[in-house]
């Protein structure tokens, strides 16, 4: 697997890229991009009723299919749920996706979560991003700099959250991005009442007023970048 993708999209748990940002991936798929996903825990210990084991199984097959609605590519790394560390193997297993699929733009979680998975996503990301850039770190795959880090919105990531990027969405990325997210149970409400669909279509609405479009996903920079609205991310 190393064919260059355009965006690479990192969630905590299987259906955090897809629900967060999915409609920018959508956005950018109707474009002719390619994107990817990197999941870094299934989400296992999130229902209620069914137990990890099987939960991951569903999850990971949820999530195949998720990517292949939209062409993505997606990986896996096998940290569990509630359980993922903030340390230099993680980074490093991240950098080696980075370079594997050697991306223009990455998306993951904004810090200031609820979710301890989240804020650990958060913080092993930009590290990751570094040594994947690095030529002196000698892994597999050689090294690849990708210069470009967004931090999306997520109901769970909202503390300090202010918008600092408005990215354009249409009426034509959301219903694929709703194709996407139906894949879950999740999203489908058979596992929890939150209604994430309408919850995520309702922010689109009201950040693209924002910004002077119909509909938006918005994001947040790096520390010292710029506001900006944008209708592509190239």
């Amino acid at each position: 697997m190393s064919d260059k993708v355009d965006i690479l999209a990192i969630g905590a748990h299987a259906g955090d890229a897809e629900i967060s940002c999915g409609m920018a991936l959508c956005r950018h798929v109707n474009q002719g991009k390619k994107v990817a996903m990197l999941h870094m825990t299934l989400g296992e210990k999130g229902h209620k009723k069914m137990p990890p084991e099987r939960y991951a199984e569903l999850k990971r097959t949820e999530a195949e299919y998720a990517a292949k609605t939209i062409g993505a590519k997606v990986y896996f790394l096998p940290y569990l749920d509630g359980e993922l560390p903030i340390n230099d193997d993680v980074k490093f297993a991240i950098a080696d996706v980075i370079r594997d699929c050697k991306p223009s733009v990455i998306l993951t979680h904004w810090v200031k979560s609820i979710h301890k998975d989240h804020v650990a996503t958060a913080l092993n990301v930009p590290d990751a991003q570094f040594y994947a850039g690095v030529e002196a770190f000698k892994r597999k795959a050689p090294a690849h700099w990708c210069g470009t880090l967004y931090y999306a919105e997520n109901w769970e990531d909202r503390e300090e959250f202010v918008p600092d990027l408005y990215l354009k969405v249409g009426a034509e990325d959301i219903r694929l991005w709703e194709e996407m997210v139906s894949k879950y149970a999740l999203f489908r409400g058979e596992v929890t009442k939150f209604p994430y669909v309408d919850y995520y279509k309702a922010l689109a609405r009201v950040r693209g007023p924002e910004a002077g479009f119909e509909y938006a996903t918005a994001f947040k920079l790096p520390p010292g970048a710029r506001q900006k609205r944008i209708e592509s991310f190239f």
